[in-house]
């Protein structure tokens, strides 16, 4: 049987992965920071964190397959994501699978999207076996665009995103996790089953929270003075902002058909992924 690590288990897309792999009865293991937030699904759980070289070499011992859950946006990223692959490298781990980004490359407009290029390339160079799951943005965090004003602010225009659903990925990866031999060395795109303005987005939220919700459309300019009061570093505000300019840009419409062909159903629409009970 394939031994399974999973990162991030206390976060959404780790945690639901976790639960897959407990109800398929694989032989896994939960790699968190904080055992007392992991689920409690009846798997083993090691305390590490990424920037942890021995105790994360200590967790991955034995481990055949890694589900890599990229790391908090900050500004060591690639430091700690270094890390976990020479873990991984030094563990004798045989596949990794990690979660990327759609178009994720050293150009990309989305500027967190260049670390994840960066990523694929370490793990390309280090000898593993590896899949990379390039997401789309997530369908559960737009709620999240909008605040408490129902208004999602962004220089996007009348670009449009797949956004795809949480509950998607996570069955992609544990689908891959228990059969990686299957899925060596290919990089999936993973989105929903339509690419929506944000004028739409905010109407399908509009219909599911029963609150009304609109789109502005921002200029550089206004993007960056209405997330000033945040007082983020430059970085952070131009992952922001480049949020919606990768939307705009067009980088982000193409609608894949990874999930349906990997789960034998269709993907999960906007409406659905903000329904679907959690």
């Amino acid at each position: 049987m394939t031994t399974i690590a999973v990162t991030g288990a206390t976060g959404t897309v780790g945690g639901l992965v976790a639960r897959h792999l407990a109800e398929a009865g694989a032989e896994a293991r939960l790699l968190v920071r904080d055992p007392s937030r992991a689920p409690d699904l009846g798997l083993p759980v090691w305390q590490c964190a990424y920037d942890e070289g021995p105790a994360l070499g200590e967790a991955l011992a034995g481990v055949d397959a890694l589900f890599f859950v990229s790391g908090h946006e900050s500004a060591d990223r690639m430091a700690d994501h270094r890390s976990v692959v020479e873990a991984a490298v030094e563990a004798g781990v045989g596949h990794v699978v990690y979660t990327s980004f759609v178009g994720a490359a050293a150009d990309s407009t989305f500027t967190l999207g260049r670390d994840h290029g960066a990523t694929e390339d370490l793990l390309r160079d280090s000898g593993l076996a590896w899949t990379f799951l390039r997401d789309s943005f997530y369908a559960e965090v737009f709620p999240h665009f909008a605040g408490e004003e129902g208004v999602i602010r962004g220089p996007a225009g009348e670009g449009r995103v797949a956004a795809v659903s949480q509950r998607d990925v996570a069955a992609v990866a544990a689908e891959v996790l228990l059969h990686p031999g299957d899925h060596a060395d290919r990089a999936y795109d993973l989105t929903g089953p339509e690419a929506l303005t944000l004028a739409e987005i905010a109407t399908v939220l509009s219909e599911v929270t029963g609150r009304p919700h609109r789109f502005h459309d921002e200029t550089l300019e206004e993007a960056r003075a209405s997330r000033a009061h945040y007082g983020a570093p430059d970085w952070q505000v131009d992952a922001w902002v480049s949020t919606y300019t990768a939307i705009r840009d067009g980088e982000l419409a193409d609608v894949s058909d990874d999930v349906p062909r990997l789960l034998g159903r269709p993907a999960l629409s906007l409406a659905e992924a903000l329904t679907a009970p959690r």
